[in-house]
């Protein structure tokens, strides 16, 4: 194997392995900063030594190996870590060298005490999207400011200073019980429903899309829905994840502008993570409570993923899932979108009628999405000019180049078509 082969191969290991490394040595050190760091030294010396002596039989064991006996060295030479830490070197001598079989002790409620952890309450949204793909995903502080688009050194700030909150505030890495589980659970299904639609409809930039990040929030629901199986919303989640990332090979042509719904190339969807997601779905349904949210936009997913033409899409029922969505999970989001599913299934007015009950949220009728869908109804109606006018705000309003010029193209389309029949 080539030297950057071995390189790529380290990445690698480290991107599946790293949430588990650093997840034992935060359960072994009760410090998640020190965890880190002995994780990222581990990592250090496997880009060096891998390159020249092969990778090993068992690279999970060999990183943690390697990052426990550099913990016991940090604290030979630190007196104040001896202080601070006095059963850490008894602790990590004592599995300075585990087998593969010993690795599996703890290890799945390490990682998730690691991701309830990054998603605590006091962190704000933000620093947990950044302090999940740091410490859960794996992902260099290049990386994440690469995905969310921000300075390079902006991100290492916001999560110093996320660390450095959870210390403060002598926050540990026992798992939560009861509600106060319960609720940091929502955090976390939140967190990574947040990364993954970054990547989908990115917020801001010159992309359509952002498909590392997609595939980084499908890892995490992925994981998630291993170490919680009996939850619903995170099969849920993991279902409406796979589901949508599977477009995401058509949402764009060859010179990445963007394909609507009702243009792609659906033979371009991707058949493994249908079936992975709708697998999903029926586990989410099977475990027989309550619907949730997530669970709901699943099931609205799925309905485009069965629908092999545009025109065999069952709006009727993606219209009425939406309706039980609104009393799940209510938000201006999902009434945007009811009214989009209402003017599919029962025509524009229905959709108008729908939009009409948000006039009073001035934050939501300024936004993009909001314009865009109004415009949307407006030309299905047959108001061109309206519409016409419509597309330009939304154009105005967005953040995202690549919308911005689908949205300028549609303007002028309805411009040219401007046989507006009556009042706006």
């Amino acid at each position: 194997m080539t030297q950057a082969a071995t390189r790529e191969a380290v990445t690698a290991v480290w991107r599946v392995e790293s949430a588990r490394i650093v997840a034992t040595l935060a359960r072994l050190t009760g410090d998640l900063s020190l965890a880190e760091d002995l994780a990222q030294d581990a990592l250090v010396t496997a880009l060096e030594s891998w390159p020249r002596d092969g990778i090993p039989r068992q690279p999970k064991a060999w990183l943690l190996a390697v990052a426990r006996r550099r913990g016991v060295d940090q604290i030979r030479r630190s007196a104040g870590l001896r202080r601070r830490l006095p059963q850490l070197a008894h602790d990590l001598e004592q599995n300075a060298m585990p087998e593969p079989t010993e690795l599996v002790d703890h290890v799945e409620d390490d990682v998730l005490r690691l991701i309830l952890l990054t998603c605590h309450p006091l962190l704000t949204p933000e620093s947990r999207a950044a302090l999940t793909l740091r410490l859960v995903g794996g992902l260099t502080s290049a990386e994440i400011a690469r995905a969310l688009l921000v300075p390079e050194a902006t991100m290492v700030r916001r999560i110093t200073r996320a660390k450095r909150t959870l210390a403060d505030a002598g926050v540990t890495l026992e798992l939560p019980a009861g509600q106060e589980r319960t609720d940091r659970l929502d955090d976390v299904l939140a967190v990574i429903y947040l990364i993954f639609n970054e990547g989908y409809a990115a917020t801001q930039g010159d992309t359509w899309a952002r498909p590392d990040l997609c595939h980084e929030g499908v890892r995490l629901a992925r994981l998630l829905a291993g170490l919680v199986p009996d939850d619903p919303e995170v099969h849920g989640l993991q279902a409406l994840l796979e589901l949508q990332a599977s477009r995401l090979g058509a949402r764009t042509d060859a010179g990445g502008a963007p394909v609507l719904l009702d243009d792609q190339d659906r033979t371009r969807w991707d058949q493994l993570l249908i079936r992975r997601g709708l697998t999903a779905l029926r586990r989410a349904e099977n475990l027989g409570t309550p619907v949730g949210g997530y669970t709901v936009q699943a099931e609205i997913a799925a309905c485009h993923a069965r629908a092999t033409r545009p025109e065999d899409t069952d709006w009727a029922r993606i219209a009425g899932l939406y309706d039980l969505l609104s009393g799940v999970a209510a938000n201006p989001v999902v009434e945007i979108n009811r009214a989009v599913a209402h003017g599919r299934a029962h025509g524009p007015a229905a959709g108008l009628e729908v939009l009409a009950a948000l006039a009073g949220d001035r934050v939501c009728t300024e936004s993009a999405q909001y314009a865009a869908v109004h415009a949307d109804l407006l030309a299905r109606d047959g108001r061109h000019r309206a519409a016409a006018g419509e597309f330009d705000r939304a154009a105005a309003l967005t953040r995202n180049d690549r919308e911005r010029q689908v949205l300028t193209a549609r303007a002028r389309a309805e411009t040219a078509r401007d046989d507006d029949p009556g009042p706006d």
